[in-house]
């Protein structure tokens, strides 16, 4: 099993970078209050330094906002990962305990300003690649929705051999490979697009693999890829 980058991708978004921390035999189970007090810390810290009015203007938010638009979709209605997360703190929200893995990849997307996101490899089915949406791709089950909806043709999707993992590049995932308590084997990315470098995201990364090494276990590694190592085993 592969995780690839389409070539079409760097011709579309040159000096794009992204980490993939592939995680074996974790422990999931469970929370873990320290996690939950850095994330208080960064939330607290977010709302002093940033408002909704202008948080679109931060260039680390303002490049999705223009990546989206770039692949059709409208940034003010299907806002990146990052930006709704920010947002969500700027509306006074705390974010609520999901699992350990989705409250330390929050607590580094909140730290580092980069969408962070993942998946169970036990759910995958074959290869997961980062491309563009063909125009007949199958409907998939977002989180939180009632009703399976396809990709529209040409936007940014994670996908495997069955249907899209991941919607909008970065927008929503798929409930098929969510995170759960039982999720043992999983992947991590964090997507880096100029201003953010390439220095910026092995940090992060590294600082990410750390983490679930400390309060989940198991058997952690990392790449960093990019326009000249564009895949990696998982």
């Amino acid at each position: 099993m592969k995780f690839k980058i389409d070539h079409k991708i760097f011709e579309k978004f040159p000096g794009l970078t992204i980490g993939v921390v592939i995680c074996k035999n974790l422990n999931n189970s469970g929370i873990q209050e320290e996690i939950q007090k850095e994330i208080r810390e960064q939330e607290n810290n977010i709302r002093l330094k940033y408002n909704t009015e202008t948080l679109s203007q931060t260039p680390k938010i303002d490049i999705w906002r223009k990546t989206y638009s770039a692949f059709g979709a409208k940034p003010k209605e299907n806002k990146s990962s990052v930006e709704n997360l920010y947002r969500l703190v700027l509306q006074r929200v705390n974010l609520r305990h999901i699992n350990k893995l989705v409250d330390i990849y929050n607590f580094i997307s909140l730290k580092h300003m980069v969408p962070v996101g993942g998946e169970d490899i036990n759910k995958i089915e074959g290869d997961v690649i980062l491309t563009f949406a063909e125009p007949n791709e199958p409907a998939v089950l977002l989180l939180g929705d009632k009703e399976s909806r396809p990709p529209h043709a040409g936007e940014v999707i994670y996908k495997d051999n069955i249907s899209a993992i991941c919607r909008r590049w970065n927008w929503r995932e798929a409930d098929r490979t969510k995170f759960t308590e039982e999720t043992k084997n999983c992947f991590l990315v964090l997507e880096g697009l100029l201003p953010v470098t390439k220095e910026e995201i092995e940090n992060a990364t590294e600082e990410l693999k750390e983490l679930v090494q400390k309060f989940c276990g198991g058997s952690i590694t990392y790449q960093i890829l990019d326009e000249k190592h564009f895949e990696t085993d998982l």
